[in-house]
């Protein structure tokens, strides 16, 4: 399966995007799924999961009430729906399984929110 990021951008603090993810096939179905990101000099970190079926999701506590995780499984898309963005929120967002699949990385998408 491949994995396609795409929604990244410049915003400023208090703003919104929406991170797109699309699965080449339908075993992305199969998958609980999530959202990574990668900040400068940290290391990648979960900041969102959902179960496969879509009815349950788990947040980092620096994005909870912030960013919502969903899917759409007929589509093979997950979505991050990121609202009241803080300048601790750049970084770069990837997709992938949970827990993450090494040769499922892409090239993820560079958020980046300006104070």
């Amino acid at each position: 399966m491949q994995l396609v990021e795409s929604g990244g951008g410049l915003v400023q603090a208090g703003g919104s995007l929406r991170l797109s993810c699309a699965a080449s096939d339908s075993s992305f179905r199969l998958n609980h799924m999530g959202w990574y990101r990668q900040a400068p000099g940290k290391q990648r970190d979960l900041v969102a999961a959902i179960s496969t079926g879509g009815g349950t999701t788990n947040y980092a506590d620096s994005v909870k009430g912030r960013f919502t995780i969903f899917r759409e499984n007929a589509k093979n898309m997950m979505y991050l729906q990121m609202n009241s963005l803080r300048p601790e929120d750049t970084a770069v967002y990837y997709c992938n399984t949970v827990p993450g699949r090494t040769n499922y990385w892409g090239q993820g998408t560079q958020v980046t929110v300006s104070s």
